[in-house]
């Protein structure tokens, strides 16, 4: 199938929330890394998000370009055309854009696909993420509208992060502290700013102790009745009916998250999961057995020439590729989205 147009991405989110699963959320830093996910979506049977971050988008221009744009145009052209051959439907998406990134990374990505939706055609991205946890909570919100009107105008969903992801991700780097959680007055204002689809769809990060890197599982406290308070924080605002789930709600910083814990946030109206860490040690663990058994053939020791069949970049990718892909399906059989492509 190819790239999800915007209405099959609003239908895929629909039924995560009304289904109680969500969508695996991958970060790709390469072709070979957007294949594994694919691969992992497709053996899953689950639809999917593919996404990439600041310096993913930087590192995919390569090294000497180092433009954030450039790479992820580059990435989403490729998937448009590799896509294609897969049986399930793929979201992209870019992850946390700080403030002082927005004129260098979202906002020309938003152009080029007005751009593309003002000729007729889908836009290049599905969902942009705007994450202002930076910023004081008016000042975030006030980005977050002027983005959305954009991003709806190019039939773009917008993510905002409302609160605060602690650890680090690409150099963000935040305090776990008190701000991990999202106050009942955040969703409140969200509400008020943004609304509830009406100005556009948009994705809410809201925070509930979700920290980035890498835990041990049970060692991140995680306190999903958050979500749960802020639900129904907008159900009385908006006037809806008790048990409503007017968010869109992400979650971010999984790694090291009880099972249960998954679940009981999926029920509260989770719809996507980030999934970076763990994704980036399978991908990286079979490179390192296959150079760890071959050594003597991907180094030229004492004069001796090497073995070409495994120092041949493409024997231990072809690996990393399998080893990825197996925990992405992994994450799609924890978030229920296995066996739910559309």
């Amino acid at each position: 199938m190819p790239i999800a147009t915007p209405e099959i991405y609003n239908q895929m989110l629909d039924n995560a929330k009304s289904g109680e699963f969500a969508y695996p959320a991958i970060n790709v830093t390469s072709t070979e890394t957007l294949n594994a996910a694919l691969r992992g979506f497709a053996e899953a049977g689950s639809d999917g998000i593919v996404q990439v971050s600041t310096g993913g988008a930087e590192f995919l221009s390569g090294t000497r370009v180092k433009d954030m744009v450039t790479g992820s145009v580059g990435l989403a052209e490729f998937a448009h055309v590799v896509a294609d051959k897969y049986p399930v439907n793929i979201a992209l998406h870019t992850d946390h854009c700080p403030k002082d990134k927005l004129d260098s990374f979202v906002r020309p990505l938003i152009a080029i696909s007005q751009e593309r939706v003002d000729k007729g055609q889908n836009p290049l991205f599905q969902s942009h993420m705007w994450d202002g946890s930076a910023v004081e909570l008016e000042e975030n919100l006030k980005i977050a509208a002027e983005l959305l009107e954009q991003a709806a105008k190019a039939k773009i969903i917008l993510e905002v992060e409302i609160g605060v992801v602690g650890g680090e991700e690409d150099g963000v780097a935040n305090d776990i502290n008190d701000k991990l959680y999202t106050a009942p007055g955040d969703y409140e204002r969200t509400v008020e700013v943004l609304g509830s689809g009406d100005k556009g769809r948009y994705l809410l990060a809201a925070t509930f102790g979700n920290v980035h890197g890498v835990y041990k599982p049970g060692n991140v406290k995680l306190r999903p009745e958050i979500l749960k308070q802020g639900q129904e924080v907008a159900v009385q605002k908006l006037g809806l009916d008790a048990g409503a789930k007017p968010f869109d709600l992400v979650f971010h910083g999984g790694s090291g998250s009880l099972l249960e814990e998954i679940h009981e946030a999926l029920g509260y109206g989770v719809v996507k999961m980030n999934v970076d860490t763990d994704t980036q040690y399978a991908f990286t663990r079979p490179i390192v057995s296959h150079m760890f058994a071959n050594y003597d053939g991907v180094l030229k020791i004492d004069g001796e020439v090497g073995n070409k069949k495994v120092y041949d970049p493409r024997s231990y990718l072809k690996k990393a590729e399998v080893g990825m892909s197996e925990r992405v399906i992994e994450a799609c059989e924890s978030l229920k989205s296995a066996g739910k492509a559309l």
